[in-house]
């Protein structure tokens, strides 16, 4: 008898135990799914389940509606649309801050191209242009801006950033009327170009021109300008400049025997490699001109208070792979550097120096904390690594 009992006592403990770890199990296996569910890679749209009942219940409302939208016959009572209950979104994957929005419905890039205020939106736009040029002008300058603009078609988008505050005496210029104009008072194209050419404002556009006002052009043609582009798979490039006309670099001289050059030679101790700058993988800030996939990268580089671009000519390679074959001078398409120091004249005497000398100071000033900045930050790089084990 006392056998028998024992027997059933171990027989119930077994099945407790059992039981318990069954539980254990079940409970396990439901985290893990869980966990499955919420570490997911980004990029589903379905960040968030939705209940069967809720899509139900959302197509319902949908369907009931009384709002037209048929382009025979009009448009009617559509804010009944917009007042329906909306259904719970959080899609991981969407830009920053939409992530409450269906995919469907985000348009994260932008572009320049002028629109009308009427007709169907599908039918405003003859042609679309395919590459940007951008000027950063003054009025005094309007004739060579004038010369210069007549050297780029209509695949061309102009925008002018206006540096004195004077814009409507542009229209002077039947194609003034098609261009963008922006306006703020004292500032220089990398202000510009940091605040108005954001990548995903500009990521239209096939190459992306950011010129200075005085540039000679007799000896250029932008639609040959982007074809040695392509040819030769320059991501970033200038036009050669004439020699002895406001020439700082060997690398930036036009070769008169070449359509396009990457690397040059400098003076003795310039270049500790042949290719590294200024003898290759360099070109200067006056007239570069970028693809938008090396434009995504230089605009991030840009320093919000660094205005003029000093030192950004030696720090473009970063962006580029390899760049002493990606960076190059197209010597057939040439300009001339006017050497006008209209922007310099827009400063103040400080300390005692002229207007111009004072832009000047900065621009060196400018140049010394770029680089500083772009040490360190390498240095900052590498030491993370190192401290995670990682070199």
């Amino acid at each position: 008898m006392h056998r028998n009992s024992l027997k059933r006592s171990n027989d119930s403990t077994r099945i407790i135990i059992t039981a318990i770890m069954g539980i254990a199990f079940g409970f396990f296996i439901g985290i893990s799914i869980s966990s499955v569910h919420l570490t997911k890679p980004v990029g589903n749209s379905f960040d968030v389940p939705v209940a069967e009942s809720e899509i139900d219940r959302f197509s319902a409302e949908v369907n009931r509606s009384p709002a037209v939208i048929d382009e025979s016959s009009g448009t009617k009572n559509l804010e009944t649309l917009g007042s329906i209950r909306l259904p719970k979104i959080f899609v991981a994957s969407n830009p920053r801050g939409a992530e409450s929005l269906p995919p469907g419905i985000v348009v994260s890039e932008s572009d320049f191209y002028l629109r009308r205020l009427w007709g169907e939106p599908s039918e405003d736009l003859k042609k679309k242009p395919k590459y940007l040029v951008t000027f950063t002008v003054g009025y005094e300058q309007r004739h060579n801006i004038n010369a210069t603009v007549k050297k780029f078609s209509d695949d061309f988008a102009i925008l002018l950033f206006h540096y004195d505050g004077r814009t409507s005496e542009w229209d002077q210029f039947e194609w003034s009327r098609n261009a963008i104009h922006v306006s703020a008072r004292k500032q220089t194209k990398w202000w510009y170009a940091k605040r108005f050419l954001h990548p995903d404002i500009v990521s239209a556009y096939e190459y992306i021109f950011i010129w200075d006002e005085d540039l000679g052009v007799e000896h250029f043609n932008a639609d040959k300008y982007i074809h040695l582009v392509k040819k030769y798979g320059l991501e970033i490039s200038q036009p050669g400049l004439e020699p002895n006309n406001g020439l700082t670099w060997e690398m930036t001289k036009r070769r008169g025997d070449k359509e396009v050059h990457m690397v040059t030679e400098e003076k003795p101790g310039w270049c500790s490699d042949p290719h590294l700058p200024p003898c290759a993988a360099f070109v200067e800030i006056m007239a570069p001109v970028f693809s938008r996939e090396a434009w995504r990268c230089v605009w991030h580089m840009i320093q919000n208070d660094l205005v003029h671009g000093w030192g950004l000519d030696f720090a473009l390679r970063r962006c580029v792979e390899p760049a002493h074959e990606k960076i190059g001078v197209i010597d057939s398409q040439w300009i001339v550097h006017q050497v006008i120091p209209s922007l310099g004249n827009q400063g103040e005497s400080d300390k005692g120096k002229m207007p111009w000398d004072s832009v000047r100071a900065r621009c060196k000033s400018e140049w010394a904390q770029f680089q500083l900045r772009v040490t360190n930050a390498d240095k900052s790089y590498l030491e993370g690594h190192k401290r995670n084990g990682k070199d």
